[in-house]
């Protein structure tokens, strides 16, 4: 018996997003359109200041198009209100940044035990999936540290694991490996390859690096606010 066909976990259509500064008009997106299978994992490739983050922040809840629709689980984002989007930010989607973004003055166990304990976690559920998540990358002997206290791969495989520790469908990385060097860059390259293979969590990740990018299932490149090329590959599948 055939498989059942799989519904997108993200549809963007058609998106545009336009920023005022003083008396110009300036078009991040102009027209962008993007469906993410469940379990996909996608790179978006281009030159800085190419709209790569700005379709991060998008597809993440973050900011509102200017026009297009965005569907998310089947839910379109333009017809929720600040409080349902901060819900599906907190509940459904993970954040991993090129700074860390960790909370200098909380340990590593409290990083990434946050966005369970903002989303209504029990303190033992949230633990239990802090110490889980801090075994699975790593980093489970550094929990009573502070961020400035860890080397930079293990600030970002902290951030790693309190974007995963709440449960969410979608992981998005932007520039994930920008900052650390190139052994440090590999082995978190490593994780978000185990990571999308082992649990399905579907990635969308924005880079400069073409090495970076063959993890992935698909290439996305981006210029001037569109999308001209779309590269499929079975690289990283199964």
């Amino acid at each position: 018996m055939s498989a059942l066909p799989t519904s997108p976990i993200l549809v963007a259509t058609d998106l545009r997003k336009r920023y005022v500064a003083g008396e110009a008009s300036v078009a991040a997106l102009d027209g962008v359109s993007l469906t993410l299978a469940p379990g996909d994992f996608v790179a978006l490739m281009g030159p800085s200041g190419c709209g790569k983050s700005t379709l991060l922040h998008l597809c993440g809840a973050m900011d509102r198009p200017s026009s297009g629709t965005i569907a998310f689980e089947g839910r379109d984002l333009a017809s929720l209100n600040d409080d349902e989007l901060t819900r599906v930010r907190r509940e459904r989607i993970g954040f991993v940044f090129q700074f860390f973004n960790l909370l200098p003055t909380l340990t590593v166990a409290d990083n990434i035990a946050l966005p369970s304990l903002l989303g209504g976690a029990r303190t033992a559920d949230a633990d239990a999936r802090t110490r889980e998540f801090a075994d699975r990358v790593g980093i489970g002997h550094r929990l009573t540290h502070f961020p400035q206290q860890l080397s930079g791969g293990e600030m970002q495989r902290t951030a790693i694991a309190r974007a995963l520790a709440h449960g969410p469908a979608l992981l998005i990385a932007d520039e994930p490996t920008g900052n650390l060097d190139s052994e440090n860059g590999r082995r978190v390259l490593a994780l978000l390859s185990e990571i999308n293979r082992e649990l399905g969590i579907t990635i969308l990740l924005a880079t400069h690096s073409v090495e970076v990018s063959d993890a992935a299932h698909r290439v996305v490149h981006m210029r001037d606010g569109v999308l001209v090329d779309l590269d499929a590959r079975s690289a990283g599948v199964g």
